[in-house]
């Protein structure tokens, strides 16, 4: 009776350290989300694109466009931009649409709202 418990006690041991290694492994393999919201969004504009506020924006996967003013009074002005997330850095990042706006490059949507305007 007793090594039938002893037994059983080591096969619920087993089991749960397999369940554990399992979790820990695939919750650690699945990259972080990149936040598609205008707090995020809005800190890739630095410097001279100082964000006066959003009228649009999109995100898929580590790609986004922003319809946005930035400046403000008689300097406001209308941008389009496309922003890629940087896992490593968690954050966004303005990129160079005469570079990046391509359809090879970029998630459908993104392409045709980042791309062709302003």
């Amino acid at each position: 009776m007793k090594s039938l418990r002893l037994v059983l006690a080591v096969l619920v041991l087993v089991v749960l350290v397999l369940a554990s290694t399992r979790t820990t492994s695939s919750a650690s393999s699945v990259p972080p989300q990149a936040p598609c919201n205008t707090e995020a969004l809005g800190l890739a504009f630095t410097g001279d694109l100082q964000l006066s506020s959003f009228q649009n924006y999109g995100c898929e996967d580590d790609w986004a466009f922003a319809w946005a003013t930035v400046g403000s009074g008689e300097q406001a002005i209308g941008v389009t931009e496309v922003l890629q997330y940087s896992p490593d850095a968690q954050k966004w990042s303005l990129v160079s649409r005469e570079s990046d706006c391509k359809a090879s490059i970029l998630p459908a949507d993104i392409y045709k709202l980042g791309c062709f305007s302003n």
